[in-house]
């Protein structure tokens, strides 16, 4: 059987509820649960780190993007 948003009315929610519900989930969790994130992740992230490691100079400071994230001029 697979599970629907509808089925659990999660499409009538808000992002904000959306995400919260997300919260809620991962926080019932019990913490020695294993958990593996999808292959299609994991090459997606072996992409980005070869990519970052031919062209290091193309990396922003995390401050520079933090500060263009909160809007900040």
């Amino acid at each position: 059987m697979s599970l629907t948003l509808e089925q659990f009315g999660i499409d009538r929610l808000s992002p904000e509820e959306r995400c919260a519900l997300i919260d809620l989930l991962w926080d019932s969790l019990p913490p020695e649960t294993l958990l593996f994130p999808p292959a299609g992740f994991v090459s997606e992230l072996e992409r980005r780190i070869a990519a970052a490691d031919a062209d290091p100079g193309a990396a922003e400071p995390w401050q520079v993007v933090l500060t263009r994230l909160r809007g900040d001029r």
